[in-house]
């Protein structure tokens, strides 16, 4: 991998979505044993389904093109028309997946305030609307594992064992959006099995963290998941010779989910360093670094400009925030650099 500190590249810090493939990672795409996955007939992709299905304790696993795709898939398969989701404001699912739900879906949604991972199951107990009385009623909750807008949050084993409880009590389904569930995996320690039999379904990705170009996979039952890939032919999802990424996706659950915590050991460098300028907006959990610039003499677009200027990129969230995250191209040396730049301009 080139270093940008050498080479005068930009230190990308935007997302963990901007890896390359590594040599190991190209040589297994470029021998993969492909077919027809929508004949079923690609062995690659069948290989992946089954791996990440035994790792998280369920019975089958969907390999789909993108996670939004495969949340969208999993809430179809929950949730039916006219059905409610129940999520926080922030989540994934309601924030950057372009009203999917309801648009292809015909799925209605209510969100509790915005907490990131800190979650109150007694308050979404109290949100669930049963059937009857012409209310709309709610068919599943969706939690975000690690919380994106929540700065890579990890909501905790027990609250998750609680919302378990709330949605048995109310016969609701349980979502997981686990695209960085890895990242959590690593943080704390849980096993990956004992997270996947707290959810009904599970959406994890292969290109946030782990470094794989492309790919999700929707988790569950085996007949959640016969209908999740008619759900993903309905969506234009099906594809053809797709061990090519699947291949990636293999090689990238052998090599990168334990090395997660050398980018959560940079985002704790980066924490540090900018801990004193009073912008860091919560503890860094795991490789995201979540910025509040209310109090700070420069909004978050003059950040990101000044801070590309030296060669840092950043990612803006909003006005005042903004979010740095770590992943397997940015170098040790890189974060140093970053770590000495972005001080230097919070102090301007």
């Amino acid at each position: 991998m080139a270093d940008p500190t050498v080479r005068g590249m930009p230190i990308d810090l935007r997302s963990d979505t901007v890896t390359r493939p590594t040599a190991g990672m190209r040589e297994a795409m470029a021998t993969a044993e492909v077919g027809d996955d929508v004949y079923g007939e690609d062995p690659t992709v069948n290989a992946l389904e089954s791996e990440v299905a035994a790792l998280f304790g369920h019975e089958a696993a969907l390999f789909c093109p993108t996670g939004s795709m495969a949340n969208q898939i999993a809430l179809q398969v929950l949730v039916p028309p006219g059905g409610e989701l129940l999520c926080d404001a922030d989540a994934h699912v309601v924030t950057y997946e372009m009203g999917a739900a309801a648009a292809y879906g015909g799925i209605t949604s209510r969100t509790w305030p915005a907490v990131g991972a800190d979650i109150d199951p007694d308050g979404v107990a109290g949100m669930i609307r049963p059937d009857g009385y012409w209310a709309v009623p709610t068919r599943a909750i969706a939690v975000e594992q690690t919380h994106n807008r929540g700065g890579g949050g990890v909501i905790p084993l027990d609250t998750l064992r609680e919302l378990r409880r709330v949605a048995d009590a109310a016969q609701s389904a349980l979502h997981c959006d686990g695209a960085r569930i890895w990242h959590a995996h690593v943080a704390d320690g849980v096993p990956l099995a004992t997270y996947g039999a707290l959810f009904d379904t599970l959406s994890v990705c292969l290109s946030k963290g782990l470094g794989a170009p492309v790919g999700s996979l929707v988790v569950g039952t085996a007949d959640k998941i016969e209908q999740a890939r008619l759900v993903r032919k309905r969506m234009g999802g099906g594809m053809r010779q797709a061990g090519i990424l699947a291949a990636a996706g293999r090689y990238a659950l052998t090599h990168h989910v334990d090395r997660l915590a050398e980018d959560h050991a940079k985002a704790a460098r980066l924490a540090e360093a900018i801990t004193p300028y009073g912008v860091l907006a919560a503890p860094v959990r795991t490789n995201l670094v979540p910025l509040d610039l209310t109090k700070a003499p420069m909004d978050a677009h003059a950040l990101a400009a000044a801070a590309r200027a030296e060669g840092v990129l950043i990612s803006v969230l909003g006005p005042r925030t903004a979010r740095l995250v770590t992943h397997l191209d940015v170098t040790n040396a890189a974060i140093d650099r970053a770590a000495t730049i972005l001080p230097r301009i919070l102090r301007a």
